[in-house]
């Protein structure tokens, strides 16, 4: 009785090291490094957590070009890796191709839609996390002038500026709002002083909050601010930290969240495949509130942006989508 329960253990433990063993994590992140403190960043806590609460480590790549991109994706579903995690619209195509020609491989893309069966597709309603910065921006801006400052010229990135413009708005309806891309490239996401450059411009003509929607250029936006003494807004991350009392608010983006349920569903067995969309309801994005902005917050504009939030969670306040809505912002 007692070898039999001994070889039963065995088994076991055997068939628990041959599932984690099948569960071989990657994630592929967007051009701008993996340590941008912003979009990258945010994928990198989410696999990270993962490999805490598991045990089960993951291999990760840094892309610095769009041909990259796709061969680290290939590399890592031909060595068995599974899931294969990809961060970035950018990699739309490539994971079009990879994952038909890997059927049995489980992937996930962040930020756009890949119509496969073994293909999960996280997209974010970031117009609705940029109406709470900008409602926050209208009510602290004393020249009812702010601006932001984007990253590429993409759809994506204009409904960041979409969402913030109307929540600028909503406090301030003749309040002015600067708008500047910083590039058409991938490498407008990590040009820092090309963001402080622009930054400075829109600081020139008035305004006094700029919020970054640009990876590791914003990083050039949030210190440029502070080094003017205005304050900025951060993104994706929580970014508060990086000039405490500068930094108003940061718009979280959950990416940490897609990267960490992808290679969690992947090892319960539970990986569905399909679009998902991630909105203020779905705590996908929100504003930032901790000890490195609380004293820039005043209790009107908590229970303002408090109020947005249960609004839009309720339905009551519809923010318009750049994606579908290109005037919105108009």
């Amino acid at each position: 009785m007692k070898k039999t329960l001994l070889s039963l253990i065995a088994m076991a433990a055997m068939s628990a090291t041959a599932l984690a063993a099948d569960i071989k994590p990657a994630l592929v992140y967007g051009t701008g490094g993996k340590f941008d403190k912003s979009f990258n960043e945010a994928a990198s806590v989410g696999a990270e957590r993962f490999k805490k609460e598991t045990g089960i480590d993951f291999r990760d790549f840094e892309p610095t070009s769009d041909t990259q991109g796709e061969q680290a994706i290939r590399n890592f579903a031909s060595r068995g890796f599974n899931p294969v995690v990809a961060v970035s619209f950018a990699w739309t195509s490539a994971m079009e191709k990879v994952a038909a020609e890997f059927p049995d491989t489980k992937f996930a893309i962040v930020d756009s839609v890949v119509n496969l069966k073994n293909v999960r597709s996280i997209l974010y309603k970031e117009e609705e996390g940029s109406y709470l910065v900008g409602l926050l921006a209208g009510m602290a801006s004393k020249t009812g002038k702010v601006g932001f400052v984007g990253g590429m010229d993409i759809p994506l990135i204009r409904k960041f500026g979409c969402g913030y413009v109307q929540g600028v708005k909503a406090a301030k309806p003749d309040a002015q709002v600067f708008q500047n891309m910083t590039g058409t490239t991938g490498a407008a996401w990590n040009d820092p002083v090309r963001g402080g450059e622009l930054t400075k411009n829109q600081i020139d003509q008035g305004a006094d909050v700029v919020y970054a929607a640009a990876g590791a250029t914003g990083l050039g936006v949030l210190q440029t601010a502070a080094d003017n003494k205005k304050l900025s807004i951060g993104v994706d991350s929580n970014q508060n930290h990086l000039h405490p009392g500068s930094v108003l608010t940061s718009m979280v983006k959950r990416v940490d969240l897609a990267v960490y349920n992808a290679f969690k569903d992947t090892k319960e067995d539970k990986f569905t495949a399909g679009i998902q969309a991630l909105g203020v309801k779905e705590d996908g994005v929100a504003y930032a509130l901790d000890d490195n902005n609380k004293a820039l917050i005043t209790p009107e504009m908590k229970a303002a942006v408090e109020k947005a939030k249960a609004d839009i969670i309720a339905g009551t306040i519809k923010v318009h989508d750049y994606m579908s809505d290109k005037a919105c912002n108009k």
